[in-house]
């Protein structure tokens, strides 16, 4: 079976590459090969090659930047365009596409915390609004006969990717900061779960391996918690003596609105372990 894992270097797309690569022959095209907005050439090569399988990372994802208005055209470019030119071309080349998309499709309230596979989207920033259009996209083919797994994530961590422009995790920055601050401001709300990149891209291998029943999954680390929670967690596992205040999101000066509940609930398949153990490998490695 032949794999083509777009952002093959990035932070998810390296993990993919590493699991994968073992059984099944696969291939991986970054920016550094060409530009995937460049439809016409993306077309080209993935005729030649006729994978079996499209898998797809590459995503904008700084948030706040899409509420602008440069950022927000490069958002839909790449988070909504993008998965619908790859839908038609997977549908073309009778290949599965497999497409990653986000817990901030979501808006979250006190009534609403957690949301199945089947919820309707409804999300509260332009980051979030371009992950659904790319998700439309992708539903529009499915009716046409496209295979698909289309999975949501969120607060991904884990090993850097091999791409100049991975960017650090959560995690990462954090421990980075303690190192030269003795007292760090964390939120203590927008309540969701965290997902580890190698446990991520062993679940998708799961997908692929049982021909599982193609749709919507949800694949994150279980347990949900805020990001101070997690950071405690974090400088608990290093050890690390560092004053961690809490703040409610309305203290931090950000473009765009976060989703103070965004749990992903995994109904279809095994759960992935804790995110806290997950971290405890990831410090370890």
């Amino acid at each position: 079976m032949k794999i083509i894992v777009l952002g093959g270097k990035g932070n998810l797309g390296s993990q993919l590459v590493k699991t994968l690569e073992e059984d099944y022959e696969v291939y991986s095209w970054d920016r550094d090969d060409f530009d995937v907005l460049d439809f016409p050439l993306l077309a080209i090569n993935l005729r030649a090659l006729r994978p079996n399988i499209i898998i797809n990372t590459v995503a904008y994802n700084a948030v706040d930047n899409c509420e602008g208005k440069e950022g927000n055209e490069l958002a839909l470019k790449l988070n909504c365009e993008l998965p619908g030119e790859l839908s038609d071309l997977s549908l073309e080349l009778r290949a599965t596409l497999i497409h990653y998309s986000s817990d901030y499709v979501f808006n979250g309230t006190e009534r609403k915390r957690e949301f199945l596979e089947s919820d309707t989207p409804n999300p509260i920033n332009k980051y979030g609004e371009s992950k659904f259009l790319g998700e439309v996209e992708i539903l529009k083919r499915a009716e046409r006969g496209l295979e698909y797994y289309l999975i949501r994530t969120s607060k991904l961590f884990g090993p850097k990717g091999l791409s100049s422009s991975a960017k650090p995790s959560f995690f990462d920055v954090m421990s980075d900061l303690a190192k030269i601050k003795d007292e760090l401001t964390v939120v203590n709300e927008e309540i969701s779960c965290f997902t580890y990149t190698p446990d991520l891209a062993k679940a998708t291998e799961r997908l692929i391996a049982t021909r599982a029943p193609f749709g919507i999954y949800h694949l994150v680390n279980d347990e949900a918690v805020t990001w101070y929670e997690a950071v405690l967690e974090l400088f608990r596992l290093k050890k690390i003596k560092v004053n961690v205040r809490p703040i409610r999101s309305e203290n931090l000066l950000r473009a765009a609105r976060r989703p103070k509940f965004s749990v992903l609930k995994n109904t279809k398949v095994k759960k992935l372990r804790s995110w806290r153990e997950a971290l405890r490998e990831y410090l370890n490695n």
